[in-house]
């Protein structure tokens, strides 16, 4: 590893160029042909253009050709470029290791290629450099975006983006645009959640950011395919597919939470402000809520009455109610009320806590009720549970949007 120091290039006239410092990765693998034709644009590019600090990093991750050679020449030439060798193959190992050890407040990565318009770079920085987002990315599909690329391509990528949308509720458009930016102090907790180092890399970084409630922009851009590319489209479609499982597990178990740094709050543009309350995002939560409490007050009934048969109220209840909650507890926390993160030992305490509370009232409910008139009709037993079941929903509601679910921080 070639180690410089960071390098400023930006006009000392240009107050953003005291703001922000970024860091602009090409990772790199047996590209001799395309490697100074790609690294002279971009400087060439950031050199006139670019009003913030910047450097170059190149990664050579496993070439066997002369790769390194040139990214050590250009390191040791031309100020404002940083080289790196990893022995392991693969994009994702290669931004991984750039993106962690980097000094930069804003992290970028680009494809050698340069497939995608370097005017998008400084909508992509400002994007985060202004607390806008956490992450910013190129979009191929969005409005305004201008491509070209062949037919295969085009509907292999609407596809894929598609399923990302539909299986996990992916709110951006093109996960595997070669062209992203992120928070260095945001970003780095989210990296040690992401497996792959290969391509699928993109997709897991995005899909583990949102999970983790991380704010992500698009930048639409203009896109042009490389007819020289050398992606196996098909093989790298079956390797998402084994991701997106991979990933959707991490989601289910939590392995995917990572201890990122508070997102700012919205706050009113002074102190005396009015703020409107959220009505469509309230709404949504008790939808939400409602759906998830019904399956989960339907099956706590019918397990109730398959053991009342074989145990007393008490027994009965305690045993359809643990069956429910913890299920009950985990949609609402991953669909309800959005919160991936938090520490999850401290969260599932206090929703013991609120089960046992549960417990009681609806078990002392209907055991004052079978006291009151002992010759009670199972049916009418159920029903009561219900009833009691159906108001206690309403106080749970409040206390896991207030309580449970707020972390230690303070920050829900």
């Amino acid at each position: 590893m070639n180690m410089v120091s960071p390098v400023r290039e930006a006009k000392p006239d240009q107050p953003f160029a005291d703001l922000v410092f970024v860091d602009v990765v090409i990772p790199v693998l047996n590209e001799e042909r395309a490697l100074p034709g790609c690294v002279r644009t971009v400087h060439s590019f950031l050199t006139s253009y670019f009003p913030a600090g910047w450097r170059i990093t190149i990664v050579d991750n496993g070439s066997t050709d002369g790769t390194w050679k040139l990214c050590q020449e250009f390191a040791d030439t031309v100020p404002g470029i940083h080289a790196m060798r990893l022995g392991e193959r693969g994009k994702g190992a290669a931004i991984k290791a750039a993106w962690t050890a980097s000094p930069a407040d804003v992290l970028v990565f680009m494809d050698v290629d340069l497939s995608t318009d370097l005017r998008g770079l400084l909508p992509l920085v400002a994007a985060v450099a202004s607390g806008h987002c956490e992450i910013a990315i190129g979009t191929r599909l969005g409005h305004g975006a201008r491509i070209r690329r062949g037919l295969k391509r085009e509907l292999i990528s609407r596809m894929y983006n598609g399923v990302l949308r539909v299986g996990f509720s992916a709110r951006f458009s093109d996960a595997t645009c070669g062209f992203k930016a992120a928070k260095a102090e945001v970003i780095r907790p989210v990296l040690d959640r992401v497996a792959d180092t290969g391509w699928f890399f993109d997709t897991e970084l995005l899909l583990v950011a949102q999970y983790n409630g991380v704010r992500i922009r698009e930048v639409p851009v203009d896109w042009v395919e490389d007819a020289d590319t050398r992606v196996n489209v098909w093989r790298t479609a079956a390797e998402d597919v084994r991701g997106l499982v991979r990933v959707s597990r991490a989601m289910a178990t939590g392995a995917a939470w990572a201890e990122v740094p508070p997102i700012p709050e919205l706050r009113p543009a002074h102190p005396d402000a009015a703020l409107p309350v959220p009505r469509l995002e309230t709404l949504r939560k008790v939808t939400l809520f409602a759906l998830v409490g019904l399956a989960s007050t339907v099956v706590h009934m019918l397990l109730y009455l398959t053991a009342r048969q074989m145990a007393g109220p008490g027994l009965a209840n305690l045993v359809a109610l643990a069956l429910t909650s913890l299920a009950n507890t985990e949609a609402n926390r991953r669909w309800t009320f959005n919160r991936p993160g938090g520490h999850r030992v401290v969260m599932h305490l206090r929703a013991a806590l609120l089960f046992f509370l549960t417990y009681a009232v609806t078990t002392g409910s209907v055991g004052l009720a079978l006291h009151e008139w002992p010759e009670l009709p199972r049916l009418a037993e159920g029903g009561i549970l219900l009833a009691v079941s159906i108001a206690m929903a309403i106080l749970r509601f409040t206390l896991l949007d207030r309580w449970v679910f707020r972390s230690s921080g303070g920050r829900p």
